[in-house]
C-alpha cells in the first residue's frame, strides 16, 4: 500500500508561482500523477511521472507552465506551477498507479491509491 501526503497549496495571485509535494512512503508505485478537480467539475489529469526513467506526460492546458519532477532520495514528486491563472484554481491530488502507456496516464481510475488532496486558489 502506497501512502500519499500533498503539500505547498495556497492562494497566489494570477501570475504567481506555487510549487507542490507528494511525498509517498509505503510500497513503491510506477507511476506519479498529479490531478486537479474544481468545484463541480470532474477531476482531470495535468502531469505524470514514470519514477523509474523518469519521463513525463503533460495535458495541453498546462504545458509550458507546469513542470512535474521527482526526488528519489525524498521519495518526492514536485508540480511547479508557474504563470497561474484563476481558472487553475481547484484542489490539487497526487495519485500513485503502475506502468502506463499513451494517455492512460490522464484516466483516474488507472491510480490506486491517492493523497488527501491541497488546495490551490488563484484570484484575479
Amino acid at each position: 500500500q502506497v501512502q500519499l501526503l500533498e503539500s505547498g497549496g495556497g492562494s497566489v495571485q494570477a501570475g504567481g508561482s506555487l510549487r507542490l509535494s507528494c511525498v509517498a512512503s509505503g510500497s513503491s508505485r510506477l507511476f506519479i500523477g498529479w490531478f486537479r478537480q474544481a468545484p463541480g467539475k470532474e477531476r482531470e489529469g495535468c502531469a505524470a511521472i514514470n519514477t523509474a526513467n523518469g519521463a513525463t506526460r503533460y495535458a495541453d492546458f498546462v504545458k509550458d507552465r507546469f513542470t512535474i519532477s521527482q526526488d528519489n532520495a525524498k521519495n518526492t514528486v514536485y508540480l511547479e506551477m508557474n504563470n497561474l491563472k484563476p481558472e487553475d484554481t481547484a484542489i490539487y491530488y497526487c495519485a500513485a498507479g503502475p506502468m502506463m502507456f499513451g494517455n492512460m496516464w490522464k484516466n483516474s481510475y488507472e491510480y490506486k491509491n491517492w493523497g488527501q488532496g491541497t488546495q490551490v486558489t488563484v484570484s484575479a
